[in-house]
């Protein structure tokens, strides 16, 4: 009686109410749903994750083969000719040559361009601090690799007596240590300075004058006197001779010409003080 009375009990305590049944299916039905759709979305992401990883993967080889191209294109571009001088051509040069000029630059045909590109400022500086004969130089590379060399040079200005032989001047003033056995050309030659800053000034006097009245000048000598320290004796190309102050000499050479023009016979022009003539 009391066995059947437990059981009764137990039976009691394992039944359950139909809600509760309802309420048990519904999480069962819930939780298959939610497996389901769980398959179901990482079954359609799988697709897509795995184009993604391909287009991942094609971007990585895509950078390394752009780079690769990229260093294999520089490197070919270095070793082909297009990448070198092919020429050097100076213009504007009247006593430098191209040889000369080359070698200040240090620059060679075969040359790399770059060794000039990004540099010209630079060579450019070097060069004109080499030669004071270079007034001004500047360097270009032109589509077709050829370097040009243009140059301004300080024009020559005659000849400085030196032991034996002759040291170029330049209209910049300055006394090159090029030396020459005999003046050529239609330059003057300086003498008796001596003071470099004299005849400094007197070269760059002589610079200021129109090339016919230059080309007319044989001498210079410096010949100061006690009524004029400043005094300057030529001597002309034509059988003249002139006197004239150093710090004047431009303005009032310009006067020669027409003087000259009006001698019967050769003479002496005055330039010091006003202008005037006389015969030997």
């Amino acid at each position: 009686m009391k066995f059947n009375l437990d059981r009764r009990k137990s039976q009691q305590k394992v039944a359950v109410t139909p809600w509760e049944k309802y309420q048990d299916q519904e999480r069962h039905r819930q939780a298959a749903a939610k497996k389901k759709h769980r398959q179901t979305r990482i079954g359609k992401k799988l697709p897509q994750l795995l184009r993604q990883k391909h287009r991942r993967l094609a971007q990585r080889m895509g950078i390394v083969i752009g780079i690769f191209t990229v260093v294999l294109v520089i490197a070919l571009y270095f070793a082909t000719p297009i990448s070198h001088i092919s020429m050097i051509k100076v213009t504007g040069n009247q006593a430098l040559s191209v040889n000369q000029l080359s070698a200040m630059t240090g620059i060679k045909r075969g040359n790399s361009i770059y060794k000039v590109r990004g540099r010209e400022k630079a060579i450019a500086k070097r060069v004109v601090a080499k030669n004071a004969r270079i007034k001004q130089i500047r360097l270009s590379i032109s589509s077709m690799n050829v370097l040009t060399i243009h140059v301004s040079e300080y024009r020559t200005a005659g000849y400085v007596p030196a032991n034996g032989y002759y040291r170029v001047a330049l209209e910049s003033g300055v006394v090159t240590n090029e030396r020459q056995t005999q003046p050529t050309g239609s330059y003057p030659v300086y003498d008796k300075f001596n003071s470099q800053t004299k005849l400094a000034a007197m070269i760059k006097q002589y610079a200021k004058l129109p090339q016919k009245i230059k080309s007319g000048i044989s001498e210079i000598q410096f010949k100061p006197s006690k009524a004029n320290p400043e005094r300057i004796h030529l001597f002309m190309n034509d059988g003249n001779e002139v006197y004239a102050s150093l710090s004047t000499f431009a303005t009032k050479m310009a006067y020669y010409p027409s003087i000259a023009a009006k001698m019967k016979t050769s003479g002496v022009v005055n330039l010091e003080v006003g202008a005037y003539s006389y015969a030997f």
